[in-house]
């Protein structure tokens, strides 16, 4: 099953009520998917030669006082650090490689959700609708944001294991579907530099792209080489730090409905999650096409 959501802001005068809309999209879905959720939000964007992590710990009560100094006296100056339940998005001058080596040396626990200049994600175990509000889902504000509800039939209840995926600097990718081929497509990515944290195939689709794209392909581009390299049957919706895409592939057996207006563009697996948007009864609404890219770019 799974659920999936996606929000794009075509009017910057919105961006301040992105979570008020896009919260109930999700809580939406949450019969779809009742084991986890969770999102990616594109926001706050950091300066050029700063970076922006999402780091999680499934103790909501962790010394993250430890992170700020130690990422601070090894990799550089900590701009930003807030904490929101199990999660803390830090901004800091430094590399994500440098941060990864880092807090696999010393504190093995906490893990890298995303990583980018706006990017943002933030995913837990437990139904969707406990998430929303745990989270403050509804308060946030963005440019974007993609989400998740997962019913998790081919790997355990984690929330490493959870969508959104991020293998890039701001891209993330939530699927719904089934991949056969991704066991061989994550090795041969692995010897590329591509990293890894999980076994879902959902994280291989997410490192296909960001590989596809790190030689030089657009969004468009790596989503359209994807319809001949991933074997199998998937909705992607993805997010990049400018951009909103979504893709099925060729048989489309995954449910999935586009809705747009003057004002934005919103994806989700059932139109329920879609119809309290604004002016939702004037939009533009329709099934997308098999094996066709839909995608939107910020200028």
């Amino acid at each position: 099953m799974c659920g999936i959501v996606g929000l794009f802001l075509k009017d910057q005068r919105l961006e301040p009520e992105l979570g008020a809309l896009f919260g109930p999209m999700l809580v939406a879905m949450q019969e779809r998917g009742p084991d986890s959720a969770g999102f990616a939000v594109y926001r706050n964007p950091v300066p050029d030669g700063s970076l922006k992590l999402t780091l999680h710990h499934p103790d909501e009560a962790f010394a993250w006082e430890e992170i700020v100094e130690g990422l601070g006296a090894h990799l550089g100056n900590v701009v930003e650090f807030d904490v929101l339940a199990t999660h803390a998005v830090c901004v800091l001058d430094g590399s994500e490689a440098a941060a990864r080596e880092w807090l696999s040396a010393n504190h093995p626990g906490v893990r890298i959700t995303s990583a980018g200049r706006s990017i943002e994600i933030f995913k837990e175990e437990g139904p969707p609708a406990e998430f929303v509000e745990r989270f403050a889902v509804r308060s946030i504000s963005g440019s974007h944001a993609i989400g998740h509800t997962r019913m998790a039939t081919e790997s355990a209840v984690t929330t490493e294991h959870s969508h959104p995926f991020s293998t890039g600097l701001d891209l993330c990718l939530v699927h719904n579907g089934s991949l056969s081929n991704h066991n061989r497509l994550r090795a041969g990515l692995r010897q590329v530099g591509v990293v890894f944290e999980t076994d879902n195939d959902s994280e291989v689709a997410a490192g296909y792209l960001t590989q596809r794209m790190r030689t030089g392909a657009s969004l468009d581009q790596a989503l359209e080489s994807s319809l001949r390299d991933l074997d199998g049957f998937f909705t992607f919706a993805v997010g990049t730090h400018d951009g909103f895409a979504v893709l099925r592939d060729g048989i489309a057996c995954k449910p999935a409905v586009l809705a747009e207006t003057d004002q934005w563009v919103g994806m989700a697996s059932e139109y329920r999650s879609l119809a309290h948007l604004p002016n939702a009864e004037d939009a533009r609404i329709w099934e997308p096409a098999p094996a066709t890219i839909y995608s939107w770019h910020r200028n």
